[in-house]
């Protein structure tokens, strides 16, 4: 099993946003991204609840986990912020005007997530996603300033990224990834009568990605004894809604994948299956490379 580096409470918040990772083999159109493993909290954060508790919005150690896709020729992107402090994966708009102290300037579309409490700014985190992050409101320069620093170096990063892929090949696919908890669909507040799936496949609904290419990767998964579902019960959020535009060739998949697969989510240590599981998934990052590959000679 190979360690983790060690999380602090806080550290100073003028890191880089991300890391970006370029293709080690020959460059294919295919645009990866992590936006939900950062681990660097910023000294700014001010928030009033226990660390251990917060922390259980991360995606901890998917990039790791998927680390093998620039040597299959693609290109990785990965948030350093924890999305608890903002979240690359919603919308500008996606803000619930009572955490803050003033008004916005411009106007606001809260949504589910936000309703949820996880919206663009975290309100609410914990296992059962319901423990208030702050005693306090946040204050609008405040944020305006987390979104110019992180959220919008983030997008700008991906969008070059994507456009540089489809002008150079014509096509472009992109997988967002992310790893779920074991209670999501009581944190998602949905009834169901079967067991979380080990990946879940969201396309919103085969709008965001050729219906084949999803079944292409949920075949990767099931050959290597994985069970998947697809859009059930996440279909996937504003980053593959912007992204994904099958009939101009522009193809974008979230991929979660079950925590029990690799951590203990209470201690958020890596278990006994992490290396396995990291292992299984370059197998199919190389039936996916395998795939883009085919689809732009």
């Amino acid at each position: 099993m190979t360690l983790a580096r060690p999380v602090l409470r806080a550290v100073p918040a003028s890191f880089p946003p991300y890391t970006l990772r370029l293709p080690e083999a020959g460059a294919i159109p295919l645009i990866c991204d992590s936006p939900h493993s950062g681990t660097l909290y910023p000294d700014d954060f001010g928030y009033a609840i226990a660390f251990d508790t917060l922390r259980a919005g991360e995606d901890t150690d998917v990039h790791v986990l998927w680390d093998s896709l620039p040597s299959v020729g693609a290109t990785l992107l990965t948030a350093e912020f924890p999305r608890a402090y903002i979240d690359p994966n919603r919308d500008l708009e996606d803000i619930d005007p009572a955490m803050l102290d003033g008004a916005w300037p411009t106007p606001l579309n809260p949504g589910e997530k936000t309703r949820l409490g996880i919206g663009l700014l975290w309100r609410d985190a914990g296992p059962d996603g319901r423990q208030p992050i702050y005693a306090r409101r946040l204050g609008v320069a405040e944020v305006q300033s987390r979104i110019a620093r992180y959220h919008a170096p983030y997008h700008a990063a991906m969008r070059e990224q994507i456009e540089a892929a489809h002008a150079r090949f014509g096509a472009v696919w992109h997988l967002n990834l992310h790893s779920m908890p074991a209670n999501s669909y009581e944190g998602l507040q949905i009834q169901s009568d079967h067991p979380l799936a080990d990946f879940v496949l969201g396309d919103r609904d085969g709008s965001t990605a050729a219906p084949e290419f999803t079944a292409m990767v949920a075949q990767a998964l099931r050959e290597r004894g994985f069970s998947v579902a697809i859009n059930d019960p996440f279909k996937g959020v504003a980053l593959i809604a912007r992204l994904g535009r099958p009939a101009e060739r522009r193809h974008s998949l979230q991929v979660e994948l079950h925590r029990g697969l690799y951590m203990n989510e209470t201690t958020r240590e890596r278990s006994t299956g992490f290396d396995a599981l990291r292992e299984a998934l370059a197998g199919v990052s190389r039936d996916i490379a395998t795939y883009v590959k085919e689809q732009v000679k």
